[in-house]
């Protein structure tokens, strides 16, 4: 990955942008993708199209970036990420976000499927993620990319509490309840073990999966504000009666709670004061 791919992607992302580039990006995890359909006046571009995208594996994910309107503001949208556990490189999963800032998006909510680590958690359930705990490798290592941002970048509040504030405001107005907790990635692509999640939850996490953190490091690192949120989708065997792990069992149990994670997120974007950037000539 160098600058020059990162500047030929955002350069064929832009073509389809009708001369205002969104300052808000989402990325859609397992079974999540349906919040694209929400997305108004919007265009699709497989990733198969985007120079140096890959192209996504992972059941529930179906690869194409979506530009339009969502919470009356420009968004663009990530239907399905790359990951590690798929063979990719750090730097191949994190590459979108680098896309995404070096096209002046300044807001990054991400989204994913997770396990309860909690045992107050149950299936369905929506948790802000408020911290995490990363069991990955850090996308950061190599050669700093100066052009986005410091060789060691602050983690202190990597999730936005201002954009947090705002979720919890307009849930309280929809009478729904959020979880806030800490989330712990790991490589995949085997669930963990019921040993794994009582090791987790005694080390400060309360939800655990295979994605996001290295997305938000690299977002961090290039000065984004972010917003996380998973969808707790299956719990331990030692937590629950619904604590077998299974990939298609994840994307319909996300499948379900999409609805409510979309309008939570309508609702959060709605309330921010951000115009698009003008494309430049």
């Amino acid at each position: 990955m160098n600058i020059q791919q990162i500047d030929e992607s955002a350069g064929y992302i832009s073509t389809f942008c009708n001369g205002q580039v969104p300052r808000i990006a989402i990325i859609l995890g397992s079974g999540l993708g349906p919040l694209a359909n929400h997305i108004d006046d919007s265009v699709t571009i497989p990733y198969s199209r985007i120079p140096h995208f890959q192209q996504p594996t992972a059941t529930g994910h179906k690869g194409n970036l979506i530009i339009g309107t969502l919470g009356g503001k420009r968004v663009m949208a990530m239907q399905g990420r790359f990951h590690y556990y798929e063979g990719y490189t750090m730097q191949q999963v994190t590459f979108p976000v680098r896309v995404m800032a070096r096209l002046g998006v300044k807001y990054l909510f991400v989204s994913n499927a997770a396990g309860a680590v909690n045992p107050e958690y149950r299936v369905g359930d929506l948790m802000i993620i408020t911290d995490h705990i990363n069991f990955m490798p850090n996308p950061l290592v190599g050669p700093n990319m100066e052009e986005f941002g410091p060789r060691f970048p602050d983690m202190t509040t990597v999730y936005s509490r201002r954009l947090r504030d705002i979720a919890l405001a307009q849930a309280a107005l929809k009478g729904e309840k959020l979880r806030l907790g800490v989330y712990a990635a790991g490589t995949g692509p085997t669930y963990e073990t019921p040993a794994e999640y009582r090791m987790y939850h005694i080390l400060g996490a309360d939800a655990t999966g295979m994605s996001t953190v290295p997305e938000v490091i690299v977002a961090r690192h290039s000065g984004m504000e972010i917003f996380g949120i998973s969808v707790i989708t299956n719990q331990s065997a030692d937590l629950g009666d619904h604590c077998l792990n299974d990939g298609d069992d994840v994307v319909l149990q996300a499948n379900r709670a999409a609805d409510k994670m979309t309008d939570l997120l309508c609702a959060i974007i709605s309330q921010l004061d951000i115009q698009p950037l003008p494309q430049s000539e």
